[in-house]
């Protein structure tokens, strides 16, 4: 197990009820993560709608995951 912290925005925040957490996982990449915390959470939009970013920088989603990593999951953005 490993600690991650992570952070939501839009709709993935909205469905989660809170804009980060500090969480204990078995996952060892983004991709199976946010299978966990769709399972967990309910979130509807697929993994292959969001763009993630560990550490502060895009990463791709079978990125291994280490102790203490920081993962914001990106939903897609409307705008005018």
């Amino acid at each position: 197990m490993k600690t991650v912290r992570l952070q939501y925005f839009a709709i993935l925040r909205e469905q989660r009820g809170l804009a980060q957490e500090t969480l204990a996982t078995a996952a060892g990449t983004a991709a199976t993560l946010y299978d966990e915390l769709r399972a967990r959470h309910g979130f509807t939009l697929p993994g292959d709608r969001l763009r993630v970013a560990i550490n502060g920088e895009f990463a791709p989603w079978d990125t291994p995951l280490a102790e203490g990593a920081e993962l914001v999951f990106i939903p897609p953005v409307a705008g005018g």
